[in-house]
């Protein structure tokens, strides 16, 4: 799972951002950074805002960049590297006195604040798959740490890491596969001092929803596509603008297309949801949208498609993960305080079994997981391990928000508590497609 880089590494270039700003003064993070980048030395850091933009469209002038795949080691080794160790501390602790505070309100307003938004773009969370030439953070894939910062967020809240991720989830998608003008022409935003909003939209709002058999359709035309169809689960879709949507192409089937908001026929819909409340999930309506030839996402093909979908599974396992991991803290300190005739309930060998059991699963989740980034970023086929995550981390992810709230007996069903929250986030996991990407 390790990745080899030079000393200059992503997690330096991200934490010198990060103590290069007055954010971590805020968030009370000044001597976790300082520590972190004690050795080493990157200046610059990230502020993120949502305005409208036009963006400038610029003509391919070669072959698109694409990250480097990590070589592999011959060595099997779950020991992150201390890049990635320096990231996940500095993330987690962010998620510990930021998200977790603010997760009660931000799912109140269904929103996570923009003040939130601005903080994490400083942790160059859009850099991370792009490479160093295109103003990313690395030459090489990093799925794994991808994986790790996503489940550290989630620690925090899983609406909230969601919304942080979601422009991630475009840069990632148009460096991986994108074509050199569409790199040349949305990247330098995706990377630059002013993020926008952005969107991976790939589901449907329809029974059973598979992601190889969609509705909607885009159709040929003299100058290029007409998009018509309906997505949901849309992350922060009154704001975003641009999104890269999964829509089946007349006589291709399914490929991704670049969209941008401004453009005729798109509209935005309410789309409540049960769980990642503070994710702000809206309906994307496509409704005769007029797409240049060049709309289509890189080359768009088939293998493309299939490695976005799986990537995205990957991600809400990472999701779940760090979900998990925040009910098995919680429920293991709550049974041993709680008392029942006389004795914490934690004596009660039931009670026992019920947390052992939700430590056994998130440890199979995340050996899984991590066995299918590692393949990812070597470039290997990763479709089974992808699957397999997906499978546990929908099923062991539901259960372990399910016996989670079974622990807390009755204060598990109210709010009070945030273990309700988190088991309608979970439930999510199993259910959603796109709109994160590792």
């Amino acid at each position: 799972m390790a990745t080899h880089r030079d000393p200059m590494g992503i997690g330096l270039a991200v934490l010198n951002r990060i103590a290069s700003s007055s954010t971590v003064d805020r968030l009370r993070l000044r001597k976790t950074a300082e520590r972190a980048v004690y050795e080493g030395a990157r200046s610059g850091f990230r502020v993120a805002g949502a305005t409208s933009r036009a963006f400038r469209r610029v003509q391919a002038s070669g072959a698109p960049t694409r990250p480097a795949r990590t070589p592999d080691s011959g060595v099997f080794d779950l020991e992150p590297t201390e890049d990635q160790q320096m990231i996940v501390g500095v993330v987690r602790e962010f998620a510990a006195e930021v998200l977790r505070p603010g997760a009660p309100a931000a799912e109140d307003v269904n929103d996570t604040p923009k003040e939130v938004l601005a903080q994490t773009s400083e942790f160059g969370l859009t850099l991370l798959n792009v490479p160093e030439s295109l103003g990313g953070l690395s030459e090489d894939r990093s799925a794994v740490t991808g994986v790790l910062v996503a489940e550290a967020l989630a620690e925090g809240d899983m609406g909230q890491a969601v919304a942080c991720l979601a422009p991630a989830a475009v840069a990632t998608a148009i460096s991986l596969w994108g074509s050199d003008a569409q790199q040349q022409t949305y990247l330098p935003a995706l990377t630059g001092d002013d993020i926008p909003a952005a969107a991976l939209a790939v589901a449907e709002p329809r029974p059973l929803f598979d992601p190889f058999e969609l509705q909607t359709t885009a159709v040929r035309t003299a100058s290029g596509y007409v998009l018509n169809g309906v997505k949901s689960g849309v992350v922060r879709g009154s704001e975003a603008e641009l999104f890269v949507v999964a829509a089946d192409i007349e006589g291709q089937g399914p490929r991704l297309l670049v969209v941008e908001s401004g453009t005729e026929g798109v509209a935005i819909e309410a789309d409540p949801s049960m769980g990642l409340r503070a994710a702000g999930l809206s309906r994307l309506v496509l409704t005769d949208v007029e797409l240049p030839a060049d709309a289509i996402l890189g080359q768009g093909t088939e293998d493309d498609y299939r490695e976005c979908i799986r990537l995205s599974r990957l991600a809400w396992a990472g999701l779940a993960l760090g979900t998990g991991k925040a009910v098995l803290d919680y429920v293991k300190d709550y049974v041993k305080t709680r008392s029942a005739f006389g004795e914490p309930i934690a004596h009660r060998q039931a009670v026992a079994f019920m947390v052992a059991n939700i430590a056994i699963e998130l440890e199979g989740m995340r050996l899984v997981t991590l066995k299918a980034a590692s393949r990812a970023e070597q470039g290997l086929d990763f479709s089974r391990e992808v699957a397999l995550a997906r499978r546990l981390a929908g099923e062991y992810g539901m259960k372990i928000g399910t016996d989670g709230v079974q622990l807390l007996g009755g204060h598990g069903f109210v709010k009070e508590h945030p273990v309700e929250r988190w088991y309608r986030d979970l439930r999510a996991v199993g259910l959603m497609e796109g709109a994160v990407l590792v």
